[in-house]
């Protein structure tokens, strides 16, 4: 089947939540891989998984930029080099990645409105999916070795519940009401 990508976890801090981002992204590169390999067999599938393919690298991957470049970056620049370059690719980056979305994302649309195209758009698929893989296997693990670590050493508990508020809003989740986190009194 070519649309299964399995579950998610139930997150705990921002770090989490942005790991669970960037295993989506793998699955679907994956499924967009899938996609490319399809033959007759499975070409009943093709127009369903081209359009979870074009939604979620329209509309969940934005996101996710979003909350590195607007949640992130402004909380971890300015506290450690090494930290701050790797910030510096990492939104290079982002704006690497547009014209091969735009491409995948582009075939995909044209496959879930003429899936009987799968046989000349597969080709297109296959390469833009292979570009983007590229992108994303050095691109996820320096986040995941340098940023995300960094996080959890120099951002407090009460700067991390604002960063999962931020990710959570931007994804029209409502956080219930419970009590307020609040930073423990000063000592004199």
């Amino acid at each position: 089947m070519l649309t299964r990508i399995g579950g998610t976890a139930a997150p705990g801090d921002a770090v989490d939540l942005l790991l669970e981002c960037h295993e989506r992204i793998r699955s679907f590169l994956a499924l967009a891989r899938r996609i490319s390999e399809a033959g007759a067999a499975d070409a009943s599938a093709v127009p369903e998984a081209a359009a979870r393919v074009r939604r979620y690298f329209t509309q969940a991957l934005p996101l996710h930029a979003q909350d590195e470049e607007r949640s992130i970056l402004p909380r971890l620049r300015g506290r450690d080099p090494s930290v701050d370059a790797e910030l510096e690719t990492m939104t290079r980056e982002h704006a690497e990645h547009e014209a091969p979305l735009a491409i995948l994302v582009g075939a995909c649309e044209e496959l879930t409105r003429e899936p009987g195209r799968l046989a000349a758009l597969a080709p297109v698929v296959g390469a833009a999916t292979a570009e983007l893989e590229r992108h994303f296997v050095a691109h996820l693990e320096r986040e995941e070795k340098i940023i995300f670590p960094a996080m959890r050493r120099l951002l407090d508990r009460s700067v991390d519940a604002e960063v999962v508020r931020e990710i959570r809003a931007r994804r029209g989740v409502v956080e219930p009401p419970g009590p307020a986190v609040t930073a423990a009194p000063a000592t004199r």
